[in-house]
């Protein structure tokens, strides 16, 4: 109700003279004046009307003011409206106690006086008046306080879901939120961030722990981004991976920390909050991702060297038996690689090596070529070697033995004893065998392979009925005593450099060794396991060229030898620089495959020479050595 809003006022008397004299009198207030002739008037004009005050005569004919006052007070609506009584007869004090217990709140004698009548009636009008306004002002504080309440129950709603969210997220992505207060130098931690640093649930903690868990190869980056986190100049951001060192437990986790900087109204910052997630298992995935690209990357190499030594071993008469005979080689290589390549070179099995190789030969006739043994898988460098083995037995016999007349039969039988698996190659009804005058390079392959890179043995039995060839292979490498080197390469007089050479990779060894007597050098070895090269460490020698792994060992041994004997030595691998031990970090590396004139120029810088080629026709070519 506005200010200056009308009231209605009701007028009840049986007499309309006087009536007309109370609206006479009432006119100059403004109100709204309503006549009743009698107490029935008055009820319904009450039911249909809001009344502010109410004018009535005592004495009227049907009900009189004091039982209209009792009816009115009865309805809830009415209780608290004003009654006026107005009598002509003299009231004793009874009749004043019964009329304020009706609810009277005034009593007005006749003759009225007019502008006692005014005072008293705009006094209950205003009352009124007032009443309703605070009524109405009460009604709409009410109902903002609901709308503020309901609106703060459901920010409250919302925000509750809103961090109900947020933890499930976190609880799922597994992050941990954490809260700095530099004011006090206190640190907020839930129970999955202690445990990145390797404290309990309900272990206080501080900020001396944060700093004290950090690896210490990590604690100065941390503290710097720590500290930028601080600075509004910085964009206030905390962003840093570190290691912790678990205060319990001892392990070493892996930490990715992100936060934001607060700050006051005077630009200190005064909170940092951020997140952080465990994510030791990435980091062990990283590494793992790496190892397995850096073995890639050294099979592949090493791979190559393979060929590469094939293709420069490898002799033949024409063009045409020289690509042959590479080919054959390489196939046979193909196949061990695509054996390995199905097992992630866990093994091979040697029943299809065996049959992928001689599969070509069989023809028609399925039972020329007879095939029997158990199954055994072969480590790498065992398939590797049997496979080249096999070839070279394949390709002989095709063109001197029993594969080389249809009437020729072949048997390739092999039986497993203890830790060494015996492969028999029986040859029959070919033509007349004789032992060989000299080796070739398919026999120097095998002596190569299967005796010095993985310590087996083959034995050539050259029977008039055909070859009889045993290969013994040994399915875990077993160490044996180093015998003194038999592959001293003795040179002319005047030629006076010598160099260990360790490969476990037999071919790439023998191509090696060639390359150093190409370039005047005097060879030891190639030695193929750790223990030779061990034992051929202690001699006289000017320099080394040194394979990083052989056979899964690496040759730190070897190398820490050779710096204690301040003797110059290389590293060739198919590893790159990042894989070398720190503690030899500058040392030069030859990656495989090398060519000829790599490995001069590392053999200058090496040993202090300067290698001079004179050139001359094929097989004739000389080198000279001298001192740089």
């Amino acid at each position: 109700m506005i200010e200056h809003e009308r009231v209605n006022i009701l007028l009840v008397d049986d007499q309309p003279a006087k009536l007309l004299s109370y609206e006479v009198v009432l006119r100059e207030l403004g109100e709204n004046l309503i006549q009743a002739a009698s107490a029935t008037d008055a009820l319904q004009i009450l039911l249909k009307n809001e009344i502010a005050v109410v004018l009535v005569d005592v004495c009227m004919p049907d009900l009189d003011g004091f039982e209209l006052a009792a009816m009115i007070r009865d309805h809830p609506r009415f209780q608290r409206t004003a009654i006026i009584f107005i009598s002509a007869i003299h009231l004793t004090d009874t009749d004043y106690l019964r009329g304020y217990e009706m609810g009277a709140v005034d009593y007005v004698p006749v003759p009225v006086v007019p502008e006692l009548l005014r005072a008293k009636v705009k006094v209950f009008a205003e009352l009124y008046r007032k009443t309703r306004q605070l009524e109405a002002l009460n009604q709409d504080l009410e109902r903002r306080v609901a709308e503020r309440t309901a609106a703060l129950q459901a920010s409250t709603a919302r925000l509750q879901e809103s961090e109900h969210q947020l933890r499930l997220a976190t609880e799922a992505a597994e992050i941990g939120l954490w809260d700095v207060d530099n004011v006090s130098n206190t640190l907020f931690w839930p129970p999955r961030v202690k445990a990145m640093f390797g404290i309990s649930a309900d272990v206080p903690v501080s900020m001396a722990d944060f700093f004290d868990g950090i690896h210490p190869d990590d604690r100065e980056a941390t503290c710097a981004a720590f500290d930028a986190s601080c600075d509004r100049d910085k964009r206030a951001l905390y962003d840093v991976e570190y290691r912790t060192i678990g205060k319990e437990d001892g392990i070493v986790r892996w930490v990715a920390a992100k936060g934001r900087g607060i700050f006051d109204e005077e630009g200190r910052c005064v909170r940092i909050i951020g997140t952080a997630l465990d994510i030791t298992e990435r980091k062990k995935a990283e590494q793992r991702q790496f190892l397995l690209a850096r073995e890639v990357d050294h099979r592949a190499r090493n791979a190559l060297a393979v060929v590469q030594a094939i293709v420069r071993l490898t002799r033949s008469d024409s063009k045409e038996n020289y690509v042959k005979a590479v080919e054959g080689r390489v196939q046979a290589l193909a196949q061990a690689h695509t054996l390995l390549s199905e097992t992630r070179w866990q093994g091979a099995d040697v029943t299809r090596l065996v049959v992928e190789e001689v599969a070509p030969y069989r023809g028609s006739d399925r039972s020329r070529v007879r095939t029997d043994g158990p199954a055994v898988t072969l480590a790498p460098e065992r398939a590797q070697s049997l496979a080249l083995a096999l070839h070279e037995l394949a390709t002989n016999s095709v063109k001197y033995g029993a594969l080389s007349v249809a009437e020729g039969m072949l048997a390739v039988e092999w039986s497993v004893n203890g830790n060494v698996m015996t492969m028999v190659w029986t040859e029959a009804g070919g033509p007349p065998v004789y032992p060989p005058t000299s080796h070739g390079f398919g026999t120097k392959i095998m002596n190569a392979g299967i005796k010095h890179q993985i310590g087996g043995d083959v034995a050539f039995d050259w029977r008039p009925t055909g070859l009889q060839c045993t290969l013994r292979i040994p399915l875990e490498r077993v160490d044996q005593a180093p015998q003194p080197s038999k592959n001293l390469i003795r040179l002319p007089a005047g030629t006076t450099k010598r160099i260990l050479l360790v490969e476990d990779e037999a071919i790439v060894g023998l191509m090696m060794r060639e390359l150093l007597t190409d370039c005047g050098m005097l060879v030891v070895g190639p030695c193929c396991t750790l223990e030779e090269a061990l034992a051929e460490a202690t001699g006289e020698f000017d320099g080394a060229l040194l394979d990083l792994n052989l056979g899964g060992k690496f040759v730190y041994p070897v190398a820490e030898l050779l710096v204690e004997r301040r003797i110059p030595f290389t590293f060739v691998t198919g590893y790159g620089a990042e894989s070398l031990d720190g503690r030899f970090t500058g040392t030069p590396i030859l990656q495989k495959p090398i060519t000829r004139e790599t490995l001069q120029r590392q053999l200058g810088t090496m040993l202090g020479i300067v290698i001079e080629w004179k050139t001359a026709p094929p097989g004739d070519e000389q080198a000279s050595l001298k001192t740089a």
